[in-house]
């Protein structure tokens, strides 16, 4: 397999706001800018969540579309929306954008607590974000954030309603869920089936530890404002490429380089074509 980085750029999110992080992108030409500089740095994934001006979440066609051409007339990253969304929303606000086609979007395998609240997918709401992915023919990534899902992970191939391989992340250090600990990461990236590939995103102080550990284990990255805000502590970073940058830093000092759009598809087996 190759050696190659897949890094992924979290760079808009649901929860982050403006007075947390001054540089967080909110209007399409921000979004596309930010996602042009974490490609230029090294990326190859834009995990895309929608945000209206006022950076209210929403998940609406209209703002994933201007955020997708945006970000396409200036680089040709791989898209990923999220079908996350923002905590509390219902399930077919959280698919509408979907029609627009992106190569990939996120399949979280499960419910699990999120700081004071609950990230709600009982397995219909599962059952129904995967029979929209397949509509449309989108590849679907695993977001697993503590084991419980893996497990849902295992039934669903079991099934058959999913077939390996595909491409895992996990979230480890939301509060509430799995913990940002080495024992963790290495547990789940031995619990998926052979031939998948995965990530890691780290939450907020983990980011870099847990990245580190995953270029050292032969896995991928997810970085970004998303998940976090810091650059260092107490100094907040001031673009998400900057933490694409400081990843392919490490990555080369253990000889891996970031893939590049093309080689991403193929390590992610990806249908559309470049």
């Amino acid at each position: 397999m190759s050696d190659a980085l897949l890094i992924t750029v979290a760079g808009v999110g649901a929860e982050v706001t403006r007075q947390q992080q001054p540089h967080l992108p909110l209007l399409p030409a921000e979004v596309a800018d930010e996602y042009h500089r974490a490609h230029d740095a090294g990326a190859t994934i834009a995990h895309i969540h929608g945000r209206r001006p006022d950076g209210a979440p929403t998940q609406d066609l209209a703002t994933f579309r201007a955020y997708s051409e945006a970000i396409r007339g200036l680089c040709p990253i791989i898209q990923q929306f999220s079908t996350g969304g923002a905590v509390g929303m219902g399930v077919e606000e959280r698919i509408e954008a979907l029609e627009l086609r992106p190569e990939m979007a996120t399949l979280t395998l499960g419910t699990c607590n999120f700081g004071e609240d609950v990230f709600e997918n009982s397995i219909p709401t599962i059952r129904t974000i995967l029979r929209r992915i397949q509509q449309f023919s989108i590849s679907p990534e695993l977001e697993i954030f503590d084991d419980g899902m893996l497990a849902t992970a295992d039934r669903l191939f079991a099934e058959g309603v999913l077939s390996p391989p595909l491409h895992f992340d996990f979230v480890l250090g939301v509060p509430g869920a799995a913990a940002a600990t080495a024992e963790n990461l290495l547990h789940f990236a031995r619990s998926i089936p052979k031939g998948c590939t995965w990530s890691v995103a780290g939450i907020g102080r983990h980011q870099t530890a847990m990245a580190t550990l995953a270029i050292a284990l032969g896995g991928h990255v997810r970085v970004g404002f998303e998940d976090n805000i810091y650059y260092r502590k107490g100094v907040l970073a001031d673009s998400n490429a900057q933490f694409v940058e400081r990843v392919v830093r490490i990555a080369r000092e253990v000889g891996r380089e970031p893939a590049s759009v093309a080689e991403a598809r193929q390590i992610l087996r990806l249908l559309a074509a470049a």
